[in-house]
């Protein structure tokens, strides 16, 4: 259905007194109306909308009234040609429908963001609102009224702005909200990173099968997830080789981040013959995971740092921060070894225009596996660069809960 007519819309001139009887404009306002169509339940309806247009003191006449209107009404594109009417929905019955239809075919681990966003900041704000009636002046006064962290705020407004994709998508709007929205500034996080004595400190004093996790972290720079996924299958240490396949988020099977975290590197000689010892001592779990608590299920990553790694770092002294120090650790080390940047971003599985996801499944390079060599020589706990501690190596390797 096109447009019924070109619309003009009208002006009105709400007006307000002083004490003087005088028309105060500053409190006097103009007020824009104008006709939409909207489908509810199957049926055309014309509904007449309102807008501020602005005080009488910034449009002293009508006809600046009626400019404005007219800009108003070309941004809501009711005059185009091609004009249809869009869906009606208020904003709390959409969201229930994307949250079932949209949400649930991603990561459970976006899920789980998505889910919290929409229950704790958009639901209580937009619930109520047309979708229609949702403008950028109202998306600002959100996040005004936000009192979290900036990156808080700028993760809920990109959740709004995945939900308003698919609205825009599914024909109920065709405007951008967001449109000159100013979100909080935020400081540039400071990024934890362990040095290189405080990795030698920490795997010499962490008991099995810990030390392997941390040593693995360290040099490998894998995510805490991949780590927690690695299976017995994905090691070739006749080859000193790791493949990253899939990983794991609170108990659960995933694929990797990206599809650049499929990958497959060099481990040093050192870390593979550990390897060799440890998978001795391995206990089998039917998902084959080289670190498995006692039902068989993946470590979970948040558990392991709360109940493992920070007790560690407190007996050591050394700043409390979680596992993704050990990947900006062994990001450092690299640069500090010089290693050629297409190496680096295979082994940390980071994406890159240039570099295609047959590159990272493809067997390591010779320079790889000199970076691995030396890794391992550094990272050793027993080698000559670090003392021997006489770290006991647990009867049941694996378990952590």
């Amino acid at each position: 259905m096109a447009r019924r007519r070109y619309q003009k819309g009208q002006v009105l001139l709400k007006k307000k007194f002083d004490e003087n009887g005088h028309i105060d404009k500053e409190q006097s306002e103009w007020i824009g109306r104008w006709r939409e169509d909207e489908v509810r339940n199957g049926q055309l309806v014309r509904l007449r909308c309102r807008r501020f247009l602005g005080t009488l003191k910034q449009l002293e006449t009508k006809k600046l009234a009626l400019r404005a209107l007219e800009g108003h009404i070309k941004n809501v594109g009711v005059n185009r040609e091609d004009y249809r009417p869009l869906q009606a929905a208020k904003f709390a019955d959409f969201a229930e429908r994307w949250e079932k239809e949209v949400v649930t075919q991603m990561k459970p681990s976006t899920q789980a963001n998505f889910r919290s966003h929409l229950r704790k900041y958009l639901m209580p704000f937009f619930g109520e609102i047309h979708l229609r009636e949702l403008r950028a002046e109202k998306v600002q006064q959100f996040v005004a009224s936000l009192t979290v962290s900036p990156k808080t705020a700028k993760n809920t407004v990109a959740t709004l702005r995945v939900l308003w994709n698919s609205a825009r998508a599914w024909g109920y709007v065709d405007h951008d909200p967001f449109a000159g929205i100013r979100l909080p500034k935020s400081r540039s996080p400071r990024r934890m990173s362990f040095t290189l004595e405080e990795v030698q400190r920490l795997l010499a004093a962490a008991d099995e099968p810990y030390r392997t996790f941390y040593w693995l972290a360290a040099e490998t720079g894998m995510r805490a997830g991949e780590l927690c996924g690695l299976r017995i299958e994905d090691l070739s240490l006749e080859r000193c080789q790791v493949t990253v396949n899939q990983s794991a988020w609170r108990g659960r099977i995933l694929d990797p981040k990206s599809a650049n975290g499929i990958r497959c590197f060099s481990l040093s000689h050192q870390l593979a013959l550990h390897l060799s010892n440890f998978v001795l001592r391995w206990r089998p779990n039917d998902n084959r995971l080289l670190f498995a608590s006692r039902n068989g299920t993946p470590w979970d990553a948040n558990l392991l740092v709360k109940r493992k790694l920070h007790p560690l770092l407190a007996q050591l002294k050394i700043a409390r921060c979680g596992l993704h120090a050990f990947r900006h650790a062994n990001a450092t080390l690299m640069d500090r070894l010089h290693v050629p940047m297409k190496i680096r971003q295979q082994r940390l599985g980071h994406s890159d225009p240039r570099i295609t996801l047959g590159t990272y499944t493809h067997l390591a390079s010779g320079d790889d596996e000199r970076i691995a060599m030396q890794l391992g020589e550094i990272l050793d706990p027993d080698g000559p660069n670090n003392k021997k501690t006489g770290v006991s190596v647990s009867a049941n390797p694996g378990l952590i809960n």
